[in-house]
């Protein structure tokens, strides 16, 4: 194993040990779990960190150069509609190609699945074109985003309530592990030539805009589809009796998990050897190393998956179930928030995108202060979701004022703050959430007899939405402290725009 392979493994293992623990801990005291659900959940978390750390390294080796080159010869062209219509193709070529959609149109009945698949694709294409053009006209992005969202709340008046829930879960499942660090690599392309004061605030942005995509196109749909009821299709713990069965069910799956990271990770290659035919922008020495960073990508994603699928969300809907079923059914809001805490360690995209925001920043905005506010978000946003379970609150109660709110912070933070707010809400609502906090919410609703496409769905929308005011909250908070620090001339020799200062150097 590389050093840098050991180091990735490493990180893994910080960020998936919590939630082991914490699992254990509900299985001894809270919730006993069979030994077979037991033996798959911590094979399965062995499977997750191997494949973490696979997955952050192919990154950090593939996606991000291919989508950093790419961005750039895009601001470098001087015709802008060719441009527009290469992101719109990207867009759609990588949102069809995403695992998690395809598992979201199953889970949608009364809309057929390739018109579902076809319309967020094409919903992400095209405001993936329109963030590339805000970087390149240089349009305020809290201005779009509140014109946008302003819409988003529109439109959830019309829609059926039955269907409100899973439209506004789409828009974090289409942005997953495969098209996370492709794009944001392409925002940081897009606006590194720029050499200006805002180049890396606009860095940011894109991921949020492709996220406001497939929920527009979802509501959109809802308005002349009428389903009533989800169809969820529940993962149960395999039975396994002895360490042979155990390495059976894992070994049965890898085939299917491999196809499908196959054909998500096939299009990106495609568009990386047309791209290198078109623009020779590679050398050998750098072709081989993005070859080397797919295999990895390849084989991390299919451990990640296997891992997740197999091994953690029967758990899940096991832990949910059996709190639900307690005398202190209460326990699944404290449970729920803690669960939400350190789960968000373990989305692979969140450590890229911790570990990018601190790089574009030059460290003002460290990873660890990027990862300890996200926490506190998702832990909030879980503990929403099991609320609703309990007390069947509407979640328009919740998802319309976050959003007004986060609309409001953007006005008030510094500008990179809103990007990278945004760009987290997407990022934060990955496989994890969709595999595990999922099955915990729907195992839950299930046992208290309540109505899973209105009471559990949206578990994925609320922890997309907390990151938003969550991260801004920071900014502000950055904010009021310079301008004392400033006032009492204490503040460090620092830019002259307060929106460039963003953290102090923790003592």
């Amino acid at each position: 194993m590389n050093s840098k392979l050991r180091a990735k493994v490493k990180e893994s293992v910080m960020a998936v040990l919590p939630i082991t623990l914490i699992v254990l801990a509900i299985a001894v005291f809270l919730v006993p779990l069979n030994i077979a659900s037991a033996s798959l959940f911590f094979f399965g978390a062995v499977l997750l960190i191997i494949g973490m750390g696979m997955f952050q390294l192919g990154a950090e080796m593939a996606m991000e150069p291919l989508g950093e080159g790419i961005g750039v010869e895009m601001s470098k062209s001087r015709h802008l509609p060719m441009v527009l219509c290469v992101g719109l193709a990207l867009g759609v070529i990588i949102t069809v190609a995403e695992p998690d959609l395809q598992v979201l149109s199953n889970q949608v009945p009364g809309i057929p699945n390739a018109t579902l698949i076809w319309t967020v694709a094409l919903g992400v294409g095209i405001f993936l074109a329109v963030a590339i053009l805000r970087i390149i006209r240089k349009v305020n992005l809290s201005v779009i985003l509140a014109v946008l969202y302003g819409l988003v709340l529109v439109l959830s008046f019309v829609v059926p309530g039955d269907f409100l829930a899973v439209a506004f879960d789409s828009g974090g499942v289409t942005t997953g592990p495969i098209t996370v660090p492709f794009i944001m690599a392409l925002g940081v392309g897009l606006s590194s030539i720029r050499g200006d004061k805002g180049a890396a605030e606009d860095s940011f942005g894109l991921v949020a805009l492709a996220s406001i995509g497939p929920i527009l196109s979802v509501l959109i749909l809802g308005c002349f589809y009428s389903p009533k009821e989800a169809v969820y299709s529940q993962n149960f713990a395999e039975k396994v009796e002895t360490l042979r069965d155990l390495v059976v069910v894992f070994t049965r799956e890898l085939p299917h998990y491999a196809g499908e990271v196959a054909l998500s990770i096939l299009p990106i290659v495609a568009v990386f050897f047309i791209f290198q035919l078109y623009r020779r922008r590679y050398n050998r020495r750098q072709k081989l190393r993005i070859a080397v960073g797919f295999a990895y990508t390849y084989v991390g994603l299919i451990l990640f998956l296997s891992g997740v699928n197999v091994g953690f969300a029967p758990v899940g809907a096991l832990i949910g179930s059996g709190l639900a079923a307690s005398d202190a059914r209460w326990l699944l809001i404290p449970i729920g928030m803690l669960i939400g805490y350190f789960i968000v360690k373990a989305e692979p995209a969140i450590q890229i995108l911790d570990h990018q925001v601190q790089t574009v920043t030059e460290g003002l905005i460290s990873a660890k202060s990027m990862n300890r506010c996200l926490s506190f978000g998702v832990a909030v946003s879980v503990g929403l979701a099991m609320l609703r379970i309990l007390t069947g609150l509407d979640i328009r109660w919740i998802i319309l004022p976050g959003y007004v709110l986060a609309l409001v912070l953007s006005r008030l933070v510094p500008k990179i703050f809103v990007g990278i707010a945004f760009d987290s809400g997407g990022v934060a609502s990955g496989p994890m959430t969709s595999t595990f906090l999922l099955p915990l919410c729907i195992g839950a609703c299930e046992t208290l007899g309540g109505n899973v496409m209105t009471d559990a769905f949206g578990a994925v929308a609320l922890v997309a939405m907390t990151p938003l005011i969550a991260i801004q909250i920071m900014g502000l908070s950055y904010r009021v402290k310079l301008t004392r620090s400033a006032k009492t001339d204490t503040a460090p020799v620092m830019p002259a725009d307060i929106d460039d200062i963003v953290e102090f150097e923790e003592e």
